[in-house]
């Protein structure tokens, strides 16, 4: 039902050391909408038991719905906190034409409830789970909310984005709320423009809304709580499936005196439960052949959910935001019931090879 990808680190590693949860510092959670509810199952395999006895900080960087998946699974309580998610995203339900207003409002009720009193304070205090949730800050016409202007501002991503991926980034900032505590750096090879703004009480439900606002779905969050001004938007438009390297670098005195430091990286395997095996840099590739650099996947175990899985499945296919208009709101919420059910089946095989770790099964990312 599973299938498990790594890159040559990865494998190696594996190879060597085991499958062991000690070997991961980082886990990424990709954008994607309702295609997450195929990883409903192993997000609580792995956070009720996988990582249940973690003692050393995991990094968790999150864009769009993989950054609400975060949000959820840094609370106190994971399981618990990715099932009021799921539940909550599955049974939405929207009016015939729904505008961005109406989009918006139900996506705030969404974090109230998943959230609720004490998750913000669960989030910013977690020593172990650190969440990151990235946004993209807009420049021109994508930041407004006249839709015809934002129109005009994303045909344009998509032109210069067909032409050259480093063009985006005079449109576009990466933003990265990251844990207080947390010293990753993230860097890629179109070298876009990355601000670093830590997590606090004011601003986090303001950049959590913000890395899932969809472009003309959803309205953009203007001006977060303790950043730049600005309007922000869904986190995908850069890093949709993540190409990036990642460092995740300690800094520690060398001296009593502390009159001088040094960098220690520590920066260890990269867990990536995923919906398919070709990743995606940006939201403007997903229709192009573009491929991510390997390179940056060297470190990377995937996750992924067989073709006899996804077969298997109502409809034969994962779930979509397409489903919202194709479907009436009681066959798509039966729809995902029974996807978020099944899901269990991964996490079952999840289950067996960690039990019985099988590097032969493993096979090598390789774009």
């Amino acid at each position: 039902m599973l299938d498990i990808y790594a890159g040559k680190t990865a494998l190696k590693t594996i190879q060597e050391q085991g499958f062991k949860q000690e070997l991961f510092t980082t886990m990424l959670g990709a954008s994607g909408g309702p295609k997450w509810f195929t990883l409903f199952g192993l997000d609580k395999y792995v956070f009720g038991e996988f990582f249940q006895q973690r003692t050393t900080p995991l990094n968790l960087i999150g864009s769009s719905a993989g950054a609400f998946r975060f949000g959820a699974l840094a609370q106190k309580n994971p399981v618990e906190a990715i099932t009021r998610l799921a539940t909550i995203y599955s049974e939405t339900v929207y009016s015939d034409k729904a505008d961005a207003k109406e989009i918006t409002e139900k996506a705030k009720a969404l974090l109230d409830a998943v959230y609720g009193k004490h998750g913000i304070d669960e989030i910013i205090q977690n020593p172990i789970f650190k969440a990151h949730f990235i946004v993209a800050k807009c420049q021109g016409l994508t930041s407004f909310e006249s839709k015809p202007l934002q129109f005009l501002g994303l045909l344009s991503s998509i032109l210069l984005n067909r032409v050259d991926r480093n063009l985006l980034k005079h449109q576009y900032q990466r933003y990265v709320y990251h844990h207080p505590t947390s010293q990753i750096k993230m860097s890629d090879h179109c070298q876009f423009e990355t601000n670093y703004q830590p997590l606090t009480a004011n601003n986090l439900k303001g950049a959590l809304l913000a890395s899932g606002s969809i472009p003309m779905v959803m309205e953009g969050v203007k001006n977060i709580a303790d950043s730049p001004v600005g309007m922000y938007r869904d986190g995908g438009i850069i890093d949709y499936h993540f190409d990036v390297k990642i460092e995740n670098t300690k800094i520690q005195n060398t001296d009593e005196q502390h009159s001088d430091v040094k960098e220690n990286k520590n920066d260890g395997l990269i867990l990536y439960p995923h919906f398919n095996a070709q990743p995606k840099a940006g939201w403007f590739d997903k229709n192009l052949k573009r491929k991510v650099q390997s390179s940056h996947y060297q470190n990377v175990v995937m996750l992924v959910p067989s073709n006899k899985f996804i077969a298997s499945l109502p409809y034969g296919k994962i779930p979509d935001r397409k489903d919202f208009t194709e479907m009436d709101a009681a066959r798509r919420i039966k729809y995902w019931r029974t996807v978020l059910s099944e899901t269990e089946r991964l996490a079952e095989s999840f289950d067996l090879f960690c039990q019985q770790p099988d590097t032969s099964k493993v096979q090598l990312f390789n774009q």
